[in-house]
């Protein structure tokens, strides 16, 4: 790509040209800066040559001058700003090459065979995607910039432990194709500049913290301002640019492990599916639980393996596991999966970054009871606590206030009223408990050192304890949701206490209830019916079928 003769890909020769519009909005912006410090010159000149006489160009001349030097003091704040902003880096685990001497070995020949620069470093992040990240800061400038270092390759954990070796070169091969872009001069100072445009509004975004950055906040929003008007007339072509660049990665690497990669790209929506179904149903109830499963990316083996199982997905599975899976490219796999499902954690549910009482570890042999249990049980001590304060009395058969179903079951029967008293009275608590346990991890992260553990150092070294940009799984519950899950809660309880049942852990579904070692998934509908129609008649026939008493006590957290 570092050429612009007829052999040049077209993607490449697109990005070049975007490139240079990126440059030459640059320099414009640079000329328009200087405009007035190049008209006051002129208008000095011309009166010590006598061209220019008079108080009326006098007045003009410093006139001028000021507006000049109050231009170019906007300009040099603003390229100031853009020189040591810090641009965005997307959280991620880094990998150094004695953690994964293989897997750096596999992207090095594969950039070898691709005849592009190898990436500099290598980092995992708990998501299906992989891609090229440039994390070198755009304040040095000159000559030396010509020695552009290489982007960092990102590649998704769950990747990692799905794919085999094979699958995995052939799905990086594209991505690593596009360090090419980095060797082209035009495209590197393109993007540095972008990038630098990028930060300068990102850090006049800040909220103001001490009294020197308070006294400097109109400045700084000022030259935010500036930098937003210039990344917006840069975006577009930006888009374009990065476009060619994916083109011309694509075209490099059209012919390496061609047939691989198709079979690597069906591998990838698999593992979207699972690993989307393994942090909504499995991962997001521990969260809430105040504890993080460690090893997420194992566990999407095991989900792929079920819904394999059920739904025929993939084909070839049995004959897949026989070869070499891509985690074994690193020396300590358990090592990584802590570390990126730690990650995880953070970027899905805003938890903290180091482990302590509120926030603690889990493996999955100990999720049954240590997340499953506790959550049916904390759910059902909710629910009565909303029904004391509702003032709603005792099941009828059962005396001394102890709880009960029954009186769960009673109180929604009695109509709709109470069935939306109750689910608003749930939110209420819901949405209060979590507003203190992030009051409370606030205050710990601004006042406690971390704990211990090796990934939460790590990770809290890279990033710090402030909480990182969150991308919610899912939208807030709703009212009749949370009622439906805790009511589901409560009868899970009284099957435990009463009729021999137990937590268990489904790969695919989250918490689920076992009965006789064979799992309940019918439980929904006559909850549903409870709720929403104060119907029981469904309920108590599944009660019965399963054997639950539920006029005996449960035992509440």
């Amino acid at each position: 790509m570092s050429g612009t003769g007829t052999g040049e890909e077209p993607g490449a020769r697109a990005a070049r040209a975007r490139a240079l519009v990126l440059l030459r909005i640059r320099g414009r912006a640079a000329a328009v800066a200087l405009l007035p410090a190049a008209l006051a010159v002129v208008l000095f000149a011309a009166g010590a040559r006598g061209l220019a006489d008079g108080g009326g160009w006098d007045a003009a001349r410093w006139t001028v001058a000021a507006c000049a030097v109050v231009v170019l003091l906007i300009a040099g704040a603003v390229a100031l700003a853009v020189v040591r902003a810090k641009p965005a880096v997307s959280p991620t685990v880094p990998l150094s090459e004695a953690a994964a001497p293989d897997l750096y070995r596999l992207v090095r020949e594969l950039a070898e065979r691709l005849g592009v620069p190898a990436p500099s470093a290598i980092a995992l992040t708990p998501d299906c995607d992989s891609w090229l990240e440039d994390r070198s800061r755009p304040a040095a400038g000159g000559p030396a910039r010509r020695a552009e270092a290489a982007p960092v390759l990102v590649i998704g954990s769950p990747f990692l432990w799905w794919m085999r070796v094979a699958e995995l070169r052939a799905l990086l091969a594209p991505v690593v194709a596009g360090t090419s872009a980095s060797a082209q001069p035009d495209i590197a100072a393109a993007r540095r500049f972008v990038r630098g445009l990028d930060g300068a509004v990102a850090d006049a975004a800040v909220p103001a913290r001490g009294p020197v950055r308070r006294v400097l906040r109109l400045p700084r929003l000022f030259v935010g301002r500036i930098a937003r008007i210039l990344l917006r007339s840069c975006r577009g072509h930006a888009a374009e640019m990065e476009r060619g660049v994916a083109a011309a990665a694509s075209s490099r690497a059209r012919d390496v492990d061609y047939g691989l990669r198709i079979v690597a790209q069906e591998q990838v929506g698999l593992a979207y599916a699972g690993w989307d179904r393994l942090l909504t149903r499995v991962a997001l109830p521990a969260w809430r639980m105040g504890r993080w499963p460690v090893q997420l990316d194992a566990g999407v083996v095991a989900a792929l393996t079920e819904l394999s199982r059920r739904d025929r997905l993939a084909e070839g599975y049995a004959s897949r596991l026989g070869e070499r899976p891509a985690c074994d490219l690193l020396e300590e796999p358990g090592a990584a999966d802590e570390a990126a499902s730690l990650l995880a954690a953070r970027l899905f549910h805003g938890g903290p970054a180091e482990t302590g009482p509120d926030w603690s570890p889990v493996d999955w042999q100990q999720y049954p009871d240590e997340v499953v249990d506790r959550k049916w049980r904390s759910e059902a001590a909710r629910l009565h606590r909303v029904l004391d304060a509702m003032g709603v009395p005792p099941a009828a058969v059962v005396a001394g206030g102890v709880p009960t179903l029954d009186r769960v079951v009673e109180h929604l029967e009695a109509g709709e009223a109470g069935g939306e008293q109750l689910a608003a009275g749930i939110s209420a608590a819901v949405a209060r408990e979590e507003a203190e346990a992030q009051e409370r991890a606030l205050v710990k992260a601004q006042g406690d050192p971390p704990a211990s553990g090796p990934a939460a150092e790590d990770l809290l070294a890279l990033w710090g304890p402030d909480p990182l940009p969150l991308f919610p799984l899912q939208p807030p519950r709703t009212g009749t949701e949370l009622l439906a899950d805790h009511v589901a809660a409560m009868v899970c309880c009284a099957a435990v206490d009463t009729a021999g049942a137990a937590p268990g852990l489904d790969w695919l579904d989250g918490p689920t209830l076992l009965v006789d070692g064979e799992r309940r998934a019918d439980l929904g509908s006559p909850v549903l019916s409870l709720i929403e129609d104060g119907d029981a008649g469904p309920l108590r026939s599944w009660l019965a079928s399963v054997g639950v008493r539920t006029d005996k006590p449960v035992r509440l957290v």
